[in-house]
């Protein structure tokens, strides 16, 4: 929206102009005012403003099109140039609140998100525990609430009624306890998977609705074309949050529906004790506050490359919330998922992330008053010897990361392709939530949620507060003082293997879920079991660093995992150990899988993404020039409208290009403009329009009505000049939609340039001439790009 709206003497008509005559007829007039009131409601200060530049203008970014960093940057600095041109409090006003409105922004964004974190926390820790029993008191308090403060580690199940006397057990028996802890895990993994089908989306694939309303079609019959089917608030959202920070568009991922469900879905979907975690989601969840947030803001409303900068300062608040790391929060944010990180997204990610922290930490959901979740104390240091044991677990953590994402992406491809599982996402969530409790059940390690999980294997048996548990007292259990029980090290060999097969055949469910969690699980218990060998120093130094080794080997973060490993634990003394295990852990890993998992993801859910080092290094294997990315001539031809030197063409033609556009399906394509010269024979590239703004001014601005009036001339090169229509011909001015500048590359170059081009400069699109004419050969979109890419990773067995 537009700041302020000046008189009607003070607008600039820039969209379309038509001449001032006395021949022009009442219907152009109407059709004048028409567009007028479009563009006072729809086209901002800036926007006009950059009308008179060789940039061209842009509307609200079509729901499936890239964004233009280019034009977003030129057109934030119309938007400030603007406002610091007028004089006056009000401006100056309006002025220091643009200034601080993006600190005002993330402090708002961090503060939501911990409120939001809170509740759910709560929720999960409540829900979690009703497959076990109920608390007498007050059955929304969760057991460890309800046990005056009583941390809950692992307690014989026999045992738990004597050791808190306020938490009431569903039945003493084993069979009728098994019964009840699966019955309830499959009644929330119904009811999170039912919900996450609420936020069940097509992405179309042509702009059919408008298309049909140009055509005469009922606007009540279904679309003509739709795309894939998706579900927005399944699976951790990291993986599509990485698509939208490059550039691209994924219509309403971060609505505030979405963020409710994924929300609400998390708390049920955590609760069954499938392998999976609520960190992931909490990603996704601060992404959609930012952007709900950046919406009450005109500076990030009508700027996409705006507003991914706030966007990715969330993206630190959502792991601050999720581990109560808010510096490991920024790092992450910078590190695995934003595209574009300068300096002042850094410094508000920061203010973010720590705000975030602090509305946590007087929140305090888990009663403890502290940040850390799980703080240890071991009272011992490592020794030189122990690198070797640090170096192994790193080898074991990449091992189980590179056969996770290989096998996951296996089992994605395969097991989701049969059509009872394809049409009916619920009834995979049953089988995998059932598989699990009859798998992790038996098991007394694997019984817990995630979260404690970790707290149980990463405790210090020499402790006196933890030397109770069950973990320690299995320790210390065995024939003899100092020999190993053979029965605790197959439950810990157990939980390693199942944790390895339940999170393959359960990331990518219909589910809000996360991966972090279960591969910290992992690591822990193998870690541990490692420990059993090693008697010099706690086992729960081994559990600590192997968690750390297993994430890494999964995810292929490096320094934001150390730091959120320390943050973690309270541990600052291991960030060695934490260092050596990840580096080893992601090169065996990289080995083994050369993409990790959110990129594996990426492409098994067919959202595209341009990774400049990946990229680079598929271009340079294949020797390949710009001259590869050229279109068909088909394409170009149909793409191409060659003006007149009277700068005008027939609206029927603008209409036969946008309908070719349409069915060829890409909603970021465009028309490019050339013009030959009288003095030479060489078209010469002239500009281009994008097929969203083209729509725009067909539809909007020069509808075409048979029965009450010619055709339009639609005039896209140059100005219109007063008295230039006739008494039979509609004229409407295009000129300002088109980016009169484009750039472009020699076909000859090396496709690295383009590969840079699009990923540093953040195109849209770039138009590729012959070498020494300048000749126009070809235009190329982002997604062409992509899609070549993608065909040479799989060529190269990538």
């Amino acid at each position: 929206m537009p700041i302020n709206h000046e008189s009607a003497t003070e607008r600039t008509a820039l969209l379309y102009h038509v001449a001032n005559d006395h021949r022009i007829s009442q219907l152009q007039h109407e059709q004048d005012e028409e567009a007028r009131s479009i563009i006072s409601s729809a086209v901002t200060k800036e926007e006009q403003q950059m009308g008179r530049s060789t940039v061209g203008e842009r509307l609200p970014y079509n729901d499936y099109t890239t964004i233009d960093w280019l034009h977003d940057l030129v057109k934030d600095s119309y938007r400030f140039r603007y406002i610091q041109s007028r004089r006056g409090i009000r401006y100056n006003l309006v002025s220091m609140f643009e200034a601080c409105s993006g600190w005002i922004a993330v402090v708002i964004i961090g503060t939501l998100t911990a409120c939001v974190a809170f509740l759910v926390d709560i929720a999960v820790a409540t829900v979690s525990d009703w497959k076990l029993g109920y608390c007498k008191k007050n059955v929304f308090l969760s057991r460890e609430a309800c046990c005056t403060g009583k941390t809950p580690l692992l307690v014989p199940r026999s045992e738990l009624g004597r050791d808190c006397n306020g938490f009431q057990i569903w039945t003493e028996s084993y069979a009728g306890s098994f019964a009840i802890y699966v019955a309830m895990a499959l009644v929330f993994g119904i009811i999170s998977a039912s919900v996450t089908m609420l936020t069940k989306s097509s992405l179309p694939a042509v702009g059919s609705e408008t298309a049909n309303k140009r055509n005469g079609a009922n606007t009540s019959d279904p679309p003509q074309s739709s795309g894939k089917l998706i579900y927005l608030a399944a699976g951790s959202g990291i993986p599509e949050i990485k698509t939208i920070l490059s550039g691209f568009v994924i219509p309403n991922f971060l609505d505030l529906k979405v963020l409710l469900v994924k929300a609400f879905g998390a708390i049920f979907a955590v609760a069954t004790g499938m392998c999976l975690g609520k960190e992931g989601p909490f990603v996704h969840i601060s992404t959609c506050v930012g952007y709900i947030v950046g919406n009450w803001f005109p500076k990030y409303q009508d700027n996409g490359r705006k507003l991914r900068e706030l966007l990715s300062s969330a993206c630190a608040s959502g792991l601050s919330v999720a581990f109560g790391a808010p510096i490991g929060g920024v790092l992450f944010s910078y590190e695995e998922i934003s595209t574009y990180f300068p300096r002042k997204v850094l410094w508000r990610a920061f203010l973010c992330s720590l705000f975030a922290a602090i509305v946590l930490k007087a929140l305090n959901p888990t009663g403890t008053g502290k940040l850390v979740l799980f703080e240890t104390n071991y009272g011992t240091d490592y020794k030189p010897i122990h690198y070797v044991v640090f170096v192994f677990l790193g080898i074991a953590g990449g091992v189980f990361g590179g056969l996770f994402c290989k096998l996951n992406f296996l089992w994605s491809k395969w097991f989701r392709s049969f059509p009872i599982i394809k049409k009916h996402p619920v009834f995979e969530v049953f089988l995998v939530v059932l598989a699990t409790t009859l798998l992790q059940f038996p098991n007394p390690l694997t019984r817990e949620p995630g979260d404690v999980i970790i707290k149980n294997l990463l405790v210090d048996c020499k402790s006196s507060a933890s030397s109770s548990s069950w973990v320690c007292e299995n320790e210390d259990s065995g024939p003899d003082i100092g020999e190993v029980n053979w029965v605790y090290v197959g439950y810990l060999v157990y939980g390693t293997l199942t944790k390895l097969v339940l999170t393959i055949i359960t990331f990518g469910c219909k589910v809000p879920s996360g991966v972090i969690i279960p591969a910290l699980d992992a690591g822990a218990l193998f870690g541990r079991l490692i420990g059993q060998s090693i008697t010099s120093i706690s086992p729960g130094i081994f559990a600590m660093v192997g968690s750390a080794a297993f994430l890494a080997g999964v995810c292929r973060m490096t320094i934001s995992l150390a730091v959120i490993m320390f943050e973690l634990t309270g541990q600052l003394e291991y960030v060695v150990p934490h260092m050596i295990a990840i580096l080893v852990a992601k090169w065996v890993a990289d080995a083994i899988s050369e993409e990790g998992v959110y990129d594996l993801a990426q492409s098994v859910l067919g959202h595209p993404f341009l990774d400049p080092d990946t990229a680079i290094s598929i271009v340079r294997r294949r020797n390949l020039l710009v001259e590869t990315l050229v279109p068909p001539k088909q394409t170009m031809d149909e793409i191409t409208v060659h003006v007149p030197l009277t700068n005008k063409v027939p609206q029927g033609l603008l209409d036969q290009k946008l309908e070719q556009l349409h069915s060829r399906g890409l909603m970021d394509a465009g028309l490019v403009l050339v013009q030959t010269h009288p003095h030479s024979e060489i078209p010469t590239l002239q500009g281009y329009i994008s097929q969203s703004e083209l729509e725009f001014g067909l539809t909007k601005l020069c509808p075409r009505r048979a029965s009450e009036g010619p055709e339009f001339q639609i005039r896209l090169l140059g100005l219109l000049v007063d008295g230039d229509a006739s008494p039979d011909t509609l004229e409407v001015d295009l000129s300002p939609f088109v980016d009169r500048t484009p750039l472009s590359i020699c076909a000859k170059a090396p496709l690295e340039y383009a590969v840079e081009m699009f990923s540093k400069l953040g195109l849209r699109y770039l138009m590729v001439t012959e070498e020494g004419t300048g000749r126009l050969v070809g235009v190329v979109i982002k997604k062409r790009l992509v899609g070549l890419l993608e065909g040479l990773k799989e060529g190269l067995g990538e």
